[in-house]
């Protein structure tokens, strides 16, 4: 069984895109056998992100350590992802996820922005040794289908967690 947590790197904690990650995370469990997901919702990590020593982004490093598996979350802003899911991820020595499986979640309101914001986040993610899945982009249009979207994506997701694939 393997331990997945949720990342949503969206500033606004129970927003639209870390429902999307919710829902990813508690699919690919479903169709993998895991665990139910853990969920941090980096927004809530608030001025701990920028503080030494602060115990809820040390707390939210260690799961990010002791995960399997990681769907990493976030809308698309300035045509990247959120400087809070960056600050997070900063905080990771290099290789931290080497050996882990994530998969890139972002929201964007349109295709094109969603698809650039989800290769710099793979890159991201590729750059902390994480083996990276193939990235789930979804426009905002689409986000009333959130179930069914992590659903389709966690039954791909399923016929390529053990083939080696890495997406890149």
């Amino acid at each position: 069984m393997s331990r997945i947590v949720v990342v949503s790197g969206n500033p606004r904690p129970g927003s639209r895109t870390s429902t999307l990650a919710v829902a990813v995370g508690e699919a690919v469990a479903a169709r993998t056998g895991g665990l139910p997901p853990t969920v941090i919702e980096v927004g809530e990590l608030g001025p701990g992100l920028l503080t030494p020593g602060d115990e809820a982004t040390a707390a939210a490093v260690s799961l990010l350590r002791e995960a399997e598996v990681l769907v990493v979350a976030t809308p698309t802003y300035k045509g990247s992802y959120t400087g809070v899911l960056k600050v997070l991820l900063d905080q990771l020595p290099a290789q931290a996820l080497a050996g882990k499986r994530a998969v890139p979640v972002v929201t964007a309101g349109v295709a094109p922005q969603a698809g650039a914001a989800e290769a710099l986040l793979r890159q991201l993610l590729t750059e902390l040794g994480a083996d990276v899945a193939p990235g789930l982009p979804v426009v905002e249009a689409d986000l009333p289908e959130t179930k069914e979207i992590a659903e389709r994506y966690a039954e791909r997701y399923a016929g390529t967690a053990h083939s080696g694939h890495s997406g890149r």
